[in-house]
């Protein structure tokens, strides 16, 4: 008997500590103030790039597919920018099909690069680990 009761205050014990611990996760005002709201091109680029599932082939911030680079900041990067990839929209390379986006819908996309570009970067060498297991991102 005595050992069902223990058995239950640790239970117990340790459902509360887990949802103390996603409180804090859950509810950290620091992570919270660093989204911002996307302008109404850069979340229509958004749409795009879900709708024509660029993420089967590219990656955000090191998430996605592997047969494409990652874009998380291929509008600020020197050597290609804006102009590159909205070449590179149209024409396609290699395994990358022709999409035949209008000059608004390039735009959109490009807005959308620019909107995550201003997040962070990729890969984010400056990475550190919390004592509690969480990572402390540098951002833009």
């Amino acid at each position: 008997m005595k050992n069902h009761i223990k058995n239950r205050i640790t239970l117990s014990t340790l459902v509360f500590i887990f949802a103390l611990y996603n409180l804090n996760i859950y509810f950290d005002s620091v992570s919270a103030s660093v989204v911002s709201p996307l302008s109404i091109t850069a979340l229509e680029g958004q749409l795009l790039w879900q709708k024509n599932n660029c993420t089967a082939c590219h990656q955000l911030y090191g998430l996605g597919g592997y047969l494409g680079p990652d874009l998380t900041n291929i509008v600020s990067n020197p050597l290609k920018g804006a102009e590159y990839t909205k070449a590179l929209l149209n024409s396609g390379i290699k395994s990358m099909p022709k999409f035949n986006f209008t000059e608004q819908e390039k735009n959109n996309l490009i807005e959308f690069f620019k909107a995550v570009d201003k997040t962070g970067y990729y890969p984010n060498k400056e990475a550190t680990f919390n004592n509690i297991g969480w990572v402390s991102i540098k951002y833009k």
